[in-house]
């Protein structure tokens, strides 16, 4: 199910796509807002892994794509869905590697993903974000969903009205 914008490329994650994101989220500045560090190769193996074998609720579906360039097929990040309600709601979340950030990348992924969700029957959508980041807010804002009074694990709950 990979799914195509004007400049990117989302296809489904693998295990080894580890091999080519670790250099994209190799980054502390990704974790201004959430903390943690980057992730090592192995762990970040581990990781997809963990993410590849699915969620262990019977009521929620994991979905997770690389982010590519279609130019040249440059990964620069990667976005996710998490789908509960019968798969009618999904949760968002995107990472932009620094190097490819403030191009546009993040909301024309999320974005392109949203719009396949939407055509697959999902018709609820939230994200959750820190509530000092501009930039995620923004790629928030440019898929439809509006923030919301709610707060979980330090991020503003934003959801499609």
């Amino acid at each position: 199910m990979t799914i195509l914008t004007e400049r990117l490329r989302l296809d489904p994650l693998r295990i080894e796509d580890a091999d080519e994101l670790f250099g994209v989220l190799d980054d502390e500045r990704l974790h201004e807002f959430t903390g943690g560090r980057p992730a090592t190769l192995a762990e970040l193996r581990t990781h997809y892994t963990r993410l590849l074998v699915g969620s262990p609720k019977t009521d929620e579906v994991w979905f997770n794509w690389i982010v590519r360039r279609r130019s040249d097929s440059q990964p620069v990040g990667t976005v996710q869905a998490t789908l509960r309600d019968g798969r009618r709601s999904a949760l968002l979340a995107w990472v932009i590697g620094v190097e490819w950030q403030r191009q546009g990348f993040a909301s024309e992924a999320a974005l392109g993903l949203v719009q396949w969700l939407r055509a697959a029957g999902v018709s609820d959508f939230a994200a959750h974000v820190h509530p000092e980041h501009a930039a995620s807010e923004a790629v928030a804002r440019n898929v439809g969903l509006e923030p919301t009074d709610w707060e979980i694990g330090g991020e503003r709950v934003w959801r499609s009205p």
